[in-house]
């Protein structure tokens, strides 16, 4: 049986061909687009998965849709009337959008299928956006029986929700409703330090080391009357989401020392230490509910999803205090992710399907389920544009790359099948030696074009992470945030130094990934998902004795990751990358043709 799951019209659609309870293919709309972010009906991603998975024409047999529009219109009407004659304007430029496609789903979808050369089949479902978010969680995890939690902005009416699965069922027992939502708080102070809601929070997470939770205590007092379940109600006198365009108000900037941040303007301490503030009280929120949760469920297994499981901080600490003795994380815990748990949703509950989970090994393949280029394909492309490159052996690949990074080139990585989910995870990644001194500060400035704040990933092998970190189980979707090892850092005492200064301190032997708290976002490599990912850092450890490289994602600020091999080709001669590598051809820079642009394409991405 084929079911599409579809996600879109808010934020990173997605489409997912599920096939008898197996994964077969995913993607985001971005991707394809090369449009951040895009919202649009995920026409491209759909016909990738529908080929991708080799369905006929008449070979589909139902669609999934990840909510319920006429519940969440219902909503929004009742949220306007609530606040009327404030939010007139925020109104008027809503209802077009409603009245002219988000209440024709089943419409757009035809429409969409139709133009793909499908026939619409005669199964649509439609599954609660928290329902989606929960089966993404449960059902690819490796339990047979788990708890689940899921966090976010806002779906149909809940924020948060918790519940229980066993085997191929799932119950959702209680949540927490609109307007108070943890995603939407952490939202807000996301605008008022000056960055993009919806994709600035992983800036205000990176940032919040540099600070001190000064601001905590207010944000308890004045902000939100949290109860020791973890449930809360926030005061809704200092956020502007009910009646305006914006996430806070005059109040708001009044309580905390000022008006928003102005985007791309210097950061200050007042920044930093909001930034730490919200994060501290994230956590405890998390915290709260996950023990709420454990108490009432009785399980010893948590699964996560939403956006705000995308907060690894969050995750690490949650993992660390051992309130459940496992937690597992879709990496496509955002709105993308609820494509795929619409469909699995449909397959197990609505359709009635078991399902036999192995105590440990997860449905994602890794996360590997997006497009793949053959290295003919790959060839054909370079050979018709003239872009010198050399074709290498399997058996030469790793080791040759393993001297490139030890040699402290900056390599675009392509190959494989494209990650599903916000995090590359070694098929379209950047990748350095993480030994260097200077590494962070090129990557941020000369490749990424981003804050020079931000701090990189490891991938580490699997078998090693124990010898670089205080963790003692696999990361494979970069999702936990870890201490580096303590006898691996360096300058743990003494007083903090200026913003500019800590960014370029030296705090451990892979300076390039520890951030400025000593701790790094962790992504475990394995042999048998990542056959080559994993052979190239066993190479580069067996010349360096390092068993870790950098891992970013390989895009530039504001534009999405690369997906074909002229995206990547486009990106790499944009930025100055020493090395390309396309599957199994090696690309030099300085054997590439001039590159000139038709116009300056920093417009388009830099400043999201």
């Amino acid at each position: 049986m084929n079911i599409l799951g579809i996600s879109a019209f808010y934020h990173d659609s997605a489409a997912v061909l599920v096939r008898d309870g197996e994964i077969v293919a995913a993607g985001q709309e971005e991707r394809f687009s090369r449009k951040k972010h895009d919202p649009r009906f995920p026409t491209q991603a759909v016909r990738y998965c529908l080929a991708e998975g080799g369905v006929k024409p008449d070979g589909l047999d139902a669609v999934a849709f990840y909510d319920k529009p006429l519940t969440k219109f219902g909503r929004i009407m009742e949220t306007y009337f609530s606040v009327a004659p404030a939010g007139l304007k925020s109104f008027m430029m809503a209802m077009p959008l409603w009245l002219n496609q988000k209440l024709w789903i089943p419409l757009e979808i035809e429409k969409a299928l139709n133009a793909c050369g499908y026939a619409m089949p005669k199964d649509l479902f439609f599954t609660d956006h928290h329902e989606a978010h929960a089966a993404s969680a449960f059902y690819p995890s490796p339990f047979q029986k788990a708890a689940v939690l899921t966090l976010d902005g806002v779906g149909e009416w809940a924020t948060s929700s918790y519940g229980r699965g066993d085997g191929g069922r799932l119950e959702l027992m209680k949540d927490l409703r609109f307007p108070h939502s943890l995603g939407l708080l952490y939202s807000a102070f996301t605008y008022f330090t000056g960055f993009r809601v919806n994709s600035g929070e992983y800036k205000l997470m990176g940032l919040a080391p540099y600070g001190e939770p000064v601001y905590a205590d207010l944000i308890r007092d004045r902000l939100i009357d949290l109860r020791e379940d973890g449930s809360f109600r926030l005061n809704m006198e200092y956020f502007g989401y009910l009646d305006g365009l914006t996430m806070t108000n005059d109040k708001f900037a009044a309580l905390f020392g000022g008006p928003a941040r102005k985007a791309e303007s210097e950061i200050t301490a007042r920044e930093m230490n909001l930034a730490r503030s919200i994060q501290v009280v994230t956590e405890e929120i998390v915290l709260k509910m996950a023990r709420h949760v454990k108490t009432v469920t009785g399980e010893d297994r948590l699964c996560l999803a939403g956006g705000v499981a995308l907060n690894c901080v969050a995750n690490g600490r949650l993992l660390r205090e051992g309130i459940f003795k496992e937690i597992w994380i879709q990496p496509a815990a955002g709105d993308a992710g609820g494509a795929l748990g619409a469909a699995l949703f449909t397959w197990h509950q609505i359709k009635g399907k078991p399902r036999q989970a192995d105590g440990v090994h997860d449905a994602m393949k890794g996360g590997y389920l997006g497009p793949v280029f053959s290295d003919d394909e790959v060839g054909a492309f370079l050979q018709a544009r003239g872009y010198p490159a050399r074709r290498l052996t399997e058996a030469e690949w790793p080791s040759v790359l393993a001297d490139e990074i030890a040699a402290e080139k900056v390599i675009g990585l392509v190959q494989g099948r494209m990650e599903f989910g916000p995090r590359a995870l070694g098929a379209r990644s950047v990748i350095g030696d993480a030994r260097s001194t200077k590494m962070q500060s090129i990557m941020n400035l000369k490749i990424k074009y981003r804050e020079s704040f931000r701090p990189f990933a490891p991938s580490c092998l699997v078998e090693r992470v124990s010898d670089y970190f205080e963790l003692d189980r696999p990361s494979p979707y970069m999702l936990l945030v870890a201490p580096v090892k303590r006898e691996r850092c360096k300058g743990l005492e003494g007083p903090p130094a200026p913003l500019r200064d800590r960014i370029n301190q030296v705090r451990s032997d892979v300076p390039a990934i520890t951030h400025v708290d000593y701790s790094a976002r962790v992504q475990t490599v394995a042999s048998d998902t990542a056959p080559r990912y994993h052979a190239l850092i066993k190479a580069f450890e067996a010349k360096t004795g390092c068993g870790l490289i950098i891992n970013t994602s390989f895009n530039v600020r504001g534009e999405p990751i690369v997906c074909t091999p002229e995206d990547a080709y486009r990106c790499f001669m944009r930025t100055e990358m020493d090395r390309l590598v396309l599957g199994s051809w090696l690309l030099r820079k300085e054997e590439q043709p001039a590159w000139k642009d038709a116009r300056d394409w920093r417009q388009d991405y830099v400043l999201d």
